[in-house]
């Protein structure tokens, strides 16, 4: 399919299928994923690996007694694309490597989860507000966020750039080599604050510096990029991966930067040491897994979960 025709019918692919409320981005062609639970091109893996965990009464009893008493968790969840979060063909179910976790997770716990969708930019700061209990979006813990804001790990992600297959665009093993270029990313994220922070360093260099455009819209960032509007797209190392593969005319370039990701919290959180127990019986008994080879992921597994670690430098 020439470029222009595939550019077009990804846009309404995705426009059919994805809230404008995302972080991340790809194709959410939605089919069954068959047994193995790894989907085919174009299709988002449906294999339940969540629905056998069994509550853990440990785990359980390190939830704070009104929360336990409760019987529910409230998520905010930000829905974008494939590995993360987006929804399936009928617009209202939710799949994705975040959405696992969240459910197993409260498994663990004897916990129902109340999803409600967000957007992503909006996310921390209703945590701090106390709206939601708990924050899934590929949240990257970093020691900025980390100042107002609790996580739990699950997952070691990162930032990565991809470009059109034309692009000349070198490794890039330093920011520098973006200057000149145009770099589109999700509005709201580590991506974007990476960026403008390290703007200053193209000048610095003698050089012209790289413009920055951020989307909302996660199919928007795509097609920026296939349209020639941006030169190279800067995302997570596996939304990255996952998207260039159901697309024509784009290549992963590089991973720039890993961090961890959490569950996110507001400060101070009680829930905590639950959710962390909660992951680690999750990697005990197999299901952590089977999460990540579902959605192909198996190489962002974390070793133990922890709470609010330092950055990854």
């Amino acid at each position: 399919m020439p470029r222009t025709r595939h550019t077009a019918a990804f846009a309404l692919i995705t426009a059919a299928t994805l809230t404008l409320t995302a972080c991340g981005s790809g194709d959410p062609a939605a089919s069954p994923a068959g047994a193995a639970g790894s989907a085919a091109k174009g299709a988002v893996p449906t294999a339940d690996v969540v629905s056998g965990v069994k509550k853990d009464a440990a785990a359980a009893a390190l939830l704070p007694a009104g929360v336990r008493s409760s019987g529910t968790l409230s998520i905010a969840s930000s829905v974008g694309s494939p590995p993360g979060a987006t929804y399936l063909a009928d617009g209202t179910t939710l799949a994705g490597v975040d959405i696992d976790f969240g459910d197993a997770v409260a498994r663990v716990l004897g916990l129902k989860p109340k999803r409600e969708v967000a957007a992503f930019e909006a996310i921390l700061p209703a945590l701090g507000s106390g709206k939601y209990e708990v924050g899934t979006g590929n949240f990257g813990v970093t020691d900025e966020r980390s100042r107002t804001i609790d996580f739990v790990t699950y997952l070691n992600d990162g930032q990565g750039f991809a470009v059109r297959d034309d692009s000349k665009l070198a490794e890039v093993t330093d920011l520098t080599r973006l200057c000149g270029l145009t770099v589109g990313t999700a509005a709201g994220t580590t991506f974007e604050v990476t960026l403008e922070k390290n703007r200053h360093r193209c000048a610095e260099a003698g050089k012209k510096a790289y413009d920055v455009k951020t989307y909302s819209d996660p199919s928007a960032v795509w097609t920026s990029l296939q349209q020639g509007r941006t030169d190279v797209v800067m995302s997570t190392i596996n939304g990255l991966r996952y998207a260039v593969g159901q697309q024509e005319g784009v290549r992963f370039l590089n991973e720039f930067k890993r961090l961890d990701v959490g569950f996110a919290f507001k400060k101070g959180t009680p829930l905590a040491p639950a959710f962390q127990a909660a992951v680690n019986r999750l990697k005990a008994d197999g299901t952590y897994d089977r999460i990540l080879k579902k959605w192909g992921i198996s190489a962002s597994a974390v070793a133990t979960s922890q709470i609010s670690p330092p950055e990854i430098k």
